[in-house]
Protein backbone atom coordinates (compact mmCIF):
# COMPACT_ATOMS: atom_id res chain seq x y z
CA UNK A 1 0.00 0.00 0.00
CA UNK A 2 1.57 3.33 -0.69
CA UNK A 3 1.34 5.79 2.01
CA UNK A 4 2.45 9.70 0.71
CA UNK A 5 5.44 10.75 2.48
CA UNK A 6 7.75 13.55 1.84
CA UNK A 7 10.52 14.01 4.85
CA UNK A 8 11.79 16.72 2.69
CA UNK A 9 11.67 19.70 5.10
CA UNK A 10 10.84 22.20 1.70
CA UNK A 11 8.49 19.69 0.62
CA UNK A 12 10.77 19.35 -2.99
CA UNK A 13 9.90 15.84 -4.43
CA UNK A 14 12.35 16.26 -7.54
CA UNK A 15 16.01 15.02 -7.50
CA UNK A 16 16.48 13.63 -3.80
CA UNK A 17 14.43 10.55 -3.72
CA UNK A 18 17.68 8.78 -2.62
CA UNK A 19 17.68 10.92 0.22
CA UNK A 20 14.19 10.53 0.99
CA UNK A 21 13.92 6.98 0.82
CA UNK A 22 17.12 6.40 2.84
CA UNK A 23 16.12 8.58 5.84
CA UNK A 24 12.30 7.11 5.52
CA UNK A 25 14.18 3.48 5.99
CA UNK A 26 16.45 4.79 8.40
CA UNK A 27 14.21 6.46 10.86
CA UNK A 28 16.67 9.79 10.73
CA UNK A 29 16.17 12.79 9.12
CA UNK A 30 16.31 14.15 5.37
CA UNK A 31 19.07 16.68 7.05
CA UNK A 32 21.28 13.86 8.49
CA UNK A 33 20.65 11.65 5.74
CA UNK A 34 22.14 14.32 2.94
CA UNK A 35 25.08 14.78 5.29
CA UNK A 36 26.14 11.33 5.48
CA UNK A 37 25.26 10.44 1.96
CA UNK A 38 27.20 13.79 0.87
CA UNK A 39 30.36 12.24 3.30
CA UNK A 40 30.08 8.86 1.42
CA UNK A 41 29.88 10.26 -2.03
CA UNK A 42 33.28 12.41 -0.75
CA UNK A 43 34.92 9.17 -0.06
CA UNK A 44 33.46 7.41 -3.38
CA UNK A 45 34.49 10.56 -5.55
CA UNK A 46 31.13 11.34 -6.76
CA UNK A 47 27.68 12.13 -6.47
CA UNK A 48 25.22 11.62 -3.00
CA UNK A 49 22.78 10.53 -6.00
CA UNK A 50 24.98 8.00 -7.83
CA UNK A 51 24.25 3.75 -7.53
CA UNK A 52 27.52 2.97 -5.98
CA UNK A 53 27.30 6.14 -3.56
CA UNK A 54 24.00 5.58 -1.99
CA UNK A 55 24.84 1.80 -2.05
CA UNK A 56 27.61 1.50 -0.09
CA UNK A 57 26.13 4.06 2.45
CA UNK A 58 23.50 1.25 2.63
CA UNK A 59 26.09 -1.36 3.11
CA UNK A 60 27.88 0.84 6.06
CA UNK A 61 24.03 0.80 7.72
CA UNK A 62 23.65 -2.69 7.62
CA UNK A 63 21.97 -3.41 4.29
CA UNK A 64 22.61 -5.51 1.58
CA UNK A 65 21.79 -5.93 -2.52
CA UNK A 66 19.22 -9.42 -2.82
CA UNK A 67 18.09 -10.42 -6.13
CA UNK A 68 14.92 -9.47 -6.99
CA UNK A 69 11.83 -11.81 -8.43
CA UNK A 70 9.69 -9.46 -10.58
CA UNK A 71 6.63 -7.55 -10.48
CA UNK A 72 6.13 -3.93 -9.89
CA UNK A 73 6.85 -1.31 -7.31
CA UNK A 74 3.23 -2.59 -5.39
CA UNK A 75 3.37 -6.01 -5.53
CA UNK A 76 7.15 -6.63 -4.49
CA UNK A 77 6.61 -4.34 -1.49
CA UNK A 78 3.20 -6.51 -0.51
CA UNK A 79 6.17 -9.51 -0.20
CA UNK A 80 8.86 -7.37 1.94
CA UNK A 81 9.19 -7.88 5.91
CA UNK A 82 10.98 -4.97 7.04
CA UNK A 83 13.02 -2.50 6.06
CA UNK A 84 14.10 -2.29 2.63
CA UNK A 85 14.95 0.41 -0.88
CA UNK A 86 13.50 -0.69 -4.40
CA UNK A 87 15.17 1.19 -6.84
CA UNK A 88 13.87 1.22 -10.78
CA UNK A 89 17.33 2.77 -11.90
CA UNK A 90 15.74 6.08 -12.12
CA UNK A 91 13.83 6.23 -8.92
CA UNK A 92 14.14 5.35 -5.29
CA UNK A 93 11.58 4.34 -2.73
CA UNK A 94 11.05 2.88 0.94
CA UNK A 95 9.60 0.19 1.73
CA UNK A 96 8.87 -1.17 5.31
CA UNK A 97 6.58 -4.00 6.29
CA UNK A 98 4.70 -4.50 3.00
CA UNK A 99 4.14 -0.46 2.42
CA UNK A 100 5.95 1.79 0.16
CA UNK A 101 6.91 5.73 1.06
CA UNK A 102 6.97 7.94 -1.65
CA UNK A 103 6.14 11.76 -1.99
CA UNK A 104 4.28 9.74 -5.38
CA UNK A 105 2.18 6.73 -5.93
CA UNK A 106 5.20 5.44 -7.51
CA UNK A 107 3.41 1.55 -7.48
CA UNK A 108 3.33 1.01 -10.83
CA UNK A 109 7.42 1.26 -12.04
CA UNK A 110 9.44 -1.84 -11.99
CA UNK A 111 11.96 -2.11 -9.63
CA UNK A 112 15.00 -3.73 -11.00
CA UNK A 113 17.33 -4.48 -7.59
CA UNK A 114 16.80 -4.16 -3.53
CA UNK A 115 18.66 -3.21 -0.33
CA UNK A 116 17.11 -5.09 1.98
CA UNK A 117 18.03 -4.26 6.13
CA UNK A 118 20.29 -7.60 7.21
Amino acid sequence: MWIQTNPNPCGRFVGDCVIRACSIVLDQSWEQTYLELCVTGLEECDMPSANHVWGRYLEKKGFESIPIKGGNIADVARQIHGRCILATGEHVVAVIDGNYYDAWDSGGEYPIYIWKEK
